[in-house]
């Protein structure tokens, strides 16, 4: 074989190698579209993700009173050179800016967020029980205790 057309191949094969791990990770996310309800005393908390591109999920986090929405958190779920990350914008938190956790675990089933410089939560995961539940936890240190809340969810849509 040529080396002109072997140069060729070999950057084929990394091209598609390549290609072929982002539409991995983002296939191995695609469960978490949809609108999901976490039901709580005080009322329904809802989750709702879509897909915006090849790269990128957003999601809200927001309840609803009467006729009213209320959002708690703006959140992309994106790749960015290859690595996943997760980066939620709290309302009346860390000043209105993003912050961003990557990816420390992934699976078909459960995905696990980290940022250790964070004050709360540290950890973010999303655990797929079933087609229809989820359990969203955050977890971390708080006041130099260990903490951790867990949102079973079901999807709606």
């Amino acid at each position: 074989m040529k080396p002109r057309i072997l140069f060729t191949v070999i950057v084929l094969m990394i091209l598609c190698s390549w290609t072929a791990a982002d539409q991995n990770n983002m296939t191995k996310i695609s469960w978490l579209t949809g609108t999901w309800e976490n039901k709580t005393p005080k009322g329904s908390i809802y989750e709702n993700w879509s897909r915006i591109n090849d790269h990128e999920l957003a999601g809200k986090s927001y309840a609803i009173r009467g006729k009213d929405t209320a959002v708690f958190e703006n959140i992309r779920l994106t790749e960015e050179s290859g690595k996943l990350f997760y980066i939620p914008t709290v309302k009346n938190q860390n000043a209105g800016l993003p912050v961003r956790f990557a990816l420390k675990e992934l699976s078909d089933t459960k995905m696990v967020f980290e940022n250790l410089q964070h004050d709360f939560p540290q950890r973010i995961s999303y655990t797929k029980i079933s087609q229809n539940e989820l359990v969203a936890e955050i977890s971390g240190a708080m006041n130099g205790k260990e903490r951790r809340q867990e949102f079973p969810m079901r999807r709606l849509k």
